[in-house]
């Protein structure tokens, strides 16, 4: 009876090593393709073998899942009908893609008195790396979109700016109706509401004004309207205008917040702009003090929370500037307090990377390798902490740690990494 059972074990056995061998391997998987290549008039031999791979692996992993698509690429001509094309996006994403390449046949024949190149290969495909290569990808193009909304908004105001300055000076006469102050304060109200979505800044701080004058006891107005001289004062100082052009925003933006604060002392908003102001006006010490006040009355105010993770990794670089490695490890510690939600890790890398250097100069390397690792957690694509937490592991004797953060670094693009590797 027992003997008869042994084959039944066995089998149940081998299914769950065959299951758990599967399981290992799910984030990998094997493309057999091919790729042609006509040499081009400028490639050599090398380069042209070389070329052929590439197009067969980019096969590889498109059928795996991916179409790579990239904005720059530099093209070579191959022949009068046809041109290669390839691009740095390009061969790190087939390089972060596939793990082994075996080549299953080769052969060279000739097209239109041209070397035309053939290979038939076996590519193992590690999709893991592949959707990070995607993320990646995804992540700078969205990058590029942003940036080119940026230039498009800094070009609209630069042309209210140029509005602003050539319009004719004169009183401006504003006449109110006296129905009451209920009135009053609904025409204000509804004024604002117009300024805030109004994409416009002579328009809104028309409106604003008018507001202001209307309801000359609400705080909304001049808020609203300090926010948009500060947005000016960016603007002329991004088209690298003259200090007292955007002096004058400045102050006129100060007033309003000081006005406001006279009104309602611990309105957040307000103090958030004084704080903002006395950072235009380099005076760090003051606009701390504005944003750790608004802060204090309410503890989620995210806005203040990032102005100050700001100033405070500022403060710390001037202090490790200065070799003051004790008080910058102090003023870092309000960075980075233990109770952090993990959604700030983001805002924190360069306080992480401070920290991590201090650490370091003070041959503390765990505690060092732990700010670099906070780092990677939110962002694994990061090559300077990568590099930093390498050159540590080296230190410290532990060569795999090392040699996996130099991989890593390596298939991101780092030169540096790529040298140190065998």
């Amino acid at each position: 009876m027992n003997v008869c059972r042994v084959p039944s074990i066995l089998c149940i056995a081998t299914s769950f090593l065959l299951i758990f061998y599967q399981a290992a391997c799910a984030s990998e998987t094997t493309i057999v393709t091919e790729g042609r290549y006509v040499m081009g008039d400028s490639d050599t031999l090398a380069i042209a073998e070389e070329r052929v791979l590439r197009v067969a692996q980019r096969r590889a992993v498109e059928e795996a899942g991916l179409y790579i698509e990239s904005t720059f690429q530099d093209i070579e001509k191959s022949s009068p009908s046809q041109s290669f094309q390839s691009s740095t996006l390009e061969i790190r994403t087939i390089a972060a893609a596939i793990t082994k390449t075996e080549t299953l046949e080769s052969r060279r024949s000739f097209e239109h008195d041209r070397p035309s190149f053939y290979i038939r290969i076996r590519a193992v495909i590690d999709l893991d790396n592949l959707q990070t290569a995607v993320r990646r990808w995804q992540s700078g193009k969205r990058f590029a979109e942003h940036f080119r909304r940026l230039q498009s908004e800094n070009a609209e105001l630069k042309a209210q700016l140029h509005e602003l300055r050539t319009a004719p000076a004169s009183v401006r006469t504003l006449t109110i109706e006296s129905p009451g102050y209920t009135k009053g304060r609904e025409q204000a109200r509804t004024l604002v509401e117009k300024a805030i979505v109004s994409q416009h800044l002579p328009r809104k701080l028309d409106l604003i004004s008018q507001a202001a004058a209307l309801d000359p006891q609400s705080v909304e107005p001049l808020i609203v309207r300090g926010q948009t001289y500060l947005r000016l004062a960016s603007a002329a100082y991004a088209n690298e205008s003259r200090p007292n052009e955007y002096s004058n925003y400045v102050d006129n933006a100060r007033m309003d917040f000081d006005r406001a604060l006279l009104i309602d002392p611990k309105n957040t908003w307000a103090l958030l702009g004084r704080g903002d102001v006395s950072t235009w006006l380099h005076q760090p010490i003051e606009a701390t003090h504005s944003f750790e006040e608004a802060l204090s009355l309410d503890p989620f105010f995210d806005l203040a929370r990032h102005r100050l993770l700001n100033l405070y990794t500022a403060e710390a670089r001037r202090l490790v500037a200065m070799k003051q490695w004790s008080s910058a490890l102090t003023v870092l510690r309000k960075c980075l307090p233990p109770q952090t939600p993990d959604s700030w890790a983001s805002y924190q890398k360069e306080a992480y990377l401070l920290r991590s250097e201090i650490y370091r100069k003070l041959n503390q390397p765990t505690q060092a390798i732990d700010d670099l690792s906070a780092i990677l957690q939110v962002d694994p694509t990061d090559r300077q902490a990568l590099l930093a937490r390498a050159e540590l592991y080296q230190e410290k004797l532990q060569g795999r740690s090392a040699k996996d953060d130099l991989e890593r670094a390596c298939i991101l693009g780092a030169t540096a990494a790529c040298d140190q590797l065998p």
